[in-house]
């Protein structure tokens, strides 16, 4: 019931409120980010949603546009601000996606949403991630963050979805809190920054 009648319509409520308290917080950061990116201070992306529908994910610019001699962008690690980098850190680069839970397109807590070259090698269990909205948490957060490899992520997102229910969302919330004011589980775990494809033929390669 909690999950069919109430959990949107507590993340309509909780995310608007979260964006009048933390509206100053934003305005600095938008203007912050016209200076440090040299332009547009957001980035949109396409990712899968609910039942695999795409929608566009909004999150703080994180890394520059410059780009080489011949007017290719330069790799990811290049173009990685200082800024950027802090931003990262201290998961501020995803506030904006507080927009994103007001529209429908996401929850406060659920699976995160992943990019849509990765959902055509996930197994049918794990595909089960895409029954309900992605959220701006999880329980793969709440429980290892960037410590976890692919497998560990997608297990915990299953179950996640096995066991919803208003005081699982309360406990992730809390848990999530925490990690990110202590920054934990910040470091990747092995295989955890690579594209699942990668991530399956390197396990394929070990057996």
């Amino acid at each position: 019931m909690y999950a069919k009648y109430f959990k949107r319509m507590l993340d309509f409520t909780l995310s608007l409120g979260a964006i009048i308290v933390l509206s100053p917080i934003l305005l600095v950061l938008t203007i912050v980010g016209v200076v440090a990116m040299g332009g547009n201070p957001f980035f949109t992306q396409d990712r899968p949603g609910k039942n695999e529908k795409i929608f566009k994910l909004v999150k703080f610019r994180t890394m520059n546009n410059k780009k080489d001699k011949h007017g290719n962008l330069l790799s990811d690690e290049k173009r990685l601000t200082s800024y950027g980098k802090w931003l990262r850190s201290t998961s501020l680069d995803e506030l904006p996606e507080l927009f994103n839970i007001i529209i429908g397109d996401m929850s406060i807590i659920g699976p995160r949403p992943l990019l849509p070259r990765d959902v055509k090698y996930m197994n049918s269990i794990q595909n089960r991630r895409h029954l309900v909205r992605p959220g701006l948490t999880g329980l793969a957060q709440s429980s290892g963050r960037n410590a976890l490899n692919w497998d560990e992520k997608l297990k915990y997102d299953v179950e996640y979805i096995n066991n919803i229910s208003f005081s699982e969302d309360i406990k992730i919330l809390f848990r999530t809190v925490k990690k990110v004011f202590l920054r934990e589980d910040t470091t990747f775990a092995e295989g955890a920054d690579m594209d699942l494809k990668d991530w399956n033929e390197l396990k394929n390669k070990s057996l």
